[in-house]
Formats: C-alpha cells, sequence, structure tokens
C-alpha cells in the first residue's frame, strides 16, 4: 500500500510549451509497473488552454470545479461543467481548458504506452480558442 498524503507532492505550472495561459498541474499519482496509469488535478485560469494533443492509450477528464471546454481537432467546441466525465479516444487530436471568464479544474486520468502518455502538438490559437 502507498498513501500520497494530500500537500506531499509539489504543485507544478503548466509548462508554456504545452498551455497557454496560468495553469497548475497538482500530482495526484502515478502507478509503478505493471500499471500504466497516471492521475493529475489540473486548474485553468479563464482564458488558459493546453495546446492540441493525443494520447496513446486515451485520456478521461472528471470536471471538479468551474467551467470549461474541450474540443476534438474538427468537432465543434463543448463546454463542460462540475460532473461532467470526458473520454478522448487512443490518438484523438483534442484540447481543453477553461472558459474565457471562469477558472476550470478537472482530474485527468491517462494510461502509460512504453512509458508515453501524452504526444503534444502546436498551441491552440486564439481564434480557434474563441469559436
Amino acid at each position: 500500500m502507498d498513501i500520497k498524503r494530500s500537500g506531499s507532492q509539489p504543485s507544478g505550472k503548466g509548462p508554456p510549451d504545452y498551455f497557454t495561459g496560468t495553469v497548475r498541474v497538482d500530482p495526484l499519482f502515478k502507478a509503478t509497473e505493471p500499471a500504466r496509469v497516471v492521475g493529475a488535478s489540473v486548474t485553468f485560469e479563464p482564458g488558459a488552454r493546453t495546446a492540441w494533443h493525443t494520447h496513446p492509450l486515451g485520456e478521461t477528464l472528471i470536471v471538479t470545479s468551474g467551467f470549461g471546454l474541450v474540443q476534438h481537432w474538427g468537432g465543434r467546441t463543448e463546454e463542460i461543467q462540475p460532473g461532467d466525465v470526458v473520454w478522448f479516444p487512443p490518438g484523438e487530436k483534442h484540447w481543453h481548458g477553461a472558459g474565457p471568464t471562469t477558472a476550470m479544474t478537472h482530474l485527468a486520468i491517462q494510461e502509460a504506452l512504453d512509458g508515453k502518455t501524452v504526444d503534444w502538438m502546436e498551441k491552440v490559437s486564439d481564434e480557434q480558442y474563441a469559436r
């Protein structure tokens, strides 16, 4: 058994290469092999968002507070709010973040394939975000 005590893992800033705006990432868990699931709580300040990205084994988001936006490549922007659960299948290009005037926090759960959980791509432009 391994207990991660609240506050025992430092928060980090979302790296500017992969995020637009102010983003805080709070690690929750990283399973040891042979398990491969990882989880984090991610808080986006208003207007903040991820870059476009994919996950080799998909990603589940569980919105815990605020108001946010998600979009998959070629799809329309969808609103998300507390209690919503979003699933992005493996390889689906997408982004997620806060609404323009409201912060949003979600739990992000992913599985690693060969040690990798995400493939980052170009940033979401202001024009793409505003749709």
